[in-house]
């Protein structure tokens, strides 16, 4: 796998994962779109195509890859985003906290929380890569978010903005398994 896919998917785990404040247990929905980084766009697209393309043997495979993580395998979304599922446990959301993130073994520090909002540092050294996000609650079944992420390509530093949106979709899971 390319390292710009490996940022590319480390960053929309970091990113689905980013549930705090009081947040409602259950199926959420995570909508996403990378911006700022022609590579970034162009893996998104490729990855996009690949998936378009799988076998039902490969589909499953990723089924099963992305279910071990707590997510649902990503969709295409409006505007060339991805959407994808994940699953808080009641928990989890007791917690009000982020759950720990494992894909590219990142650091996340929650620098800021309100009543409305939080804001949170990472840092990622496979492949190393670093940011800051701020979520936005409106309520306990929606958020938004903006992140914006640095790394180097080639020697060159380079910058990528992801903006999104979480909603809450039920109380149960259904298939998709909690996020670890």
């Amino acid at each position: 796998m390319s390292r710009t896919l490996s940022l590319l998917l480390c960053l929309l785990t970091a990113s689905a994962a980013a549930h705090a404040q009081s947040t409602q247990p259950g199926l959420w929905e995570v909508t996403q779109k990378m911006g700022g980084n022609p590579e970034i766009d162009k893996a998104m697209a490729q990855m996009q195509q690949q998936m378009a393309g799988m076998s039902p043997a490969e589909k499953k495979m990723m089924q099963d890859m992305m279910a071990k993580q707590g997510m649902s395998v990503p969709t295409p979304g409006a505007n060339g985003g991805m959407a994808l599922k994940v699953c808080i446990t009641p928990e989890m959301a007791a917690k009000q906290d982020m759950p720990v993130q494992t894909e590219g073994d990142c650091t996340t520090t929650i620098t800021s929380r309100t009543a409305s909002s939080m804001k949170m540092n990472f840092v990622c050294k496979n492949p190393p890569s670093s940011g800051e996000g701020t979520y936005t609650f409106i309520s306990d079944k929606a958020y938004t978010m903006t992140m914006l992420m640095k790394t180097t390509q080639q020697g060159k530093p380079v910058s990528t903005t992801l903006d999104g949106q979480g909603k809450w979709l039920s109380a149960s899971c259904g298939a998709v398994k909690p996020l670890k």
